[in-house]
């Protein structure tokens, strides 16, 4: 597969501008808007297999991550049983960290890479100097992260509020076959 940084159409920051648009990062910027923040960013290249981000980490959470190329999988660990689940897998046109470069606590996922992955790193550091250099772009990139975090948060509910629905179902599944249980032992006391 050819490297899309490759193509003599585009140069790598409209590439990553691009890409910052899309719906699955801060579609509420303008391309113009992305080109600048783009300059604010520095490129980082991460084998395959690398974690890029671990869940509870409490050093370097500063920074959020746009995938250029490649595909993440993100991870959270299963209270309990020392093991994890994939969530999700994100690819080209991705955000991840953004919660990160904002508050910098500690990380909510383990993020891998499955494949070699090219990426647009935001630090904490350079959105303040963006920030102080273009104050309204600053504010149209926070409002756009923090939109993005939303639509997030009610996808998290809605799937939380799928998921309730399903263990009370399960539960009730359980509760009449418990009592089938116990109704056939009356039976054979009686």
């Amino acid at each position: 597969m050819s490297s899309i940084f490759e193509s003599p159409d585009m140069a790598p920051e409209e590439v990553a501008a691009r890409l910052l648009v899309t719906s699955s990062a801060l579609a509420d910027l303008t391309l113009s808007d992305a080109l600048k923040v783009v300059g604010y960013m520095r490129p980082k290249l991460i084998k395959a297999g690398a974690v890029i981000i671990q869940e509870g980490e409490v050093k370097q959470t500063d920074y959020m991550l746009l995938v250029l190329e490649g595909d993440i999988a993100v991870e959270n660990e299963l209270p309990g049983l020392h093991e994890s689940m994939v969530v999700n897998i994100m690819g080209p046109g991705h955000l991840i960290g953004e919660m990160g470069v904002l508050d910098g606590a500690p990380r909510s996922a383990t993020c891998t890479a499955n494949t070699d992955i090219a990426a647009a790193v935001l630090s904490r550091t350079a959105l303040m100097r963006l920030l102080k250099d273009d104050p309204r772009l600053g504010a149209r990139l926070l409002l756009a992260i923090s939109k993005r975090m939303a639509d997030r948060l009610r996808e998290t509910t809605r799937k939380l509020k799928t998921f309730a629905q399903m263990n009370k179902a399960l539960q009730q599944e359980l509760n009449v076959a418990l009592n089938n249980g116990r109704t056939a032992q009356d039976k054979r006391r009686g």
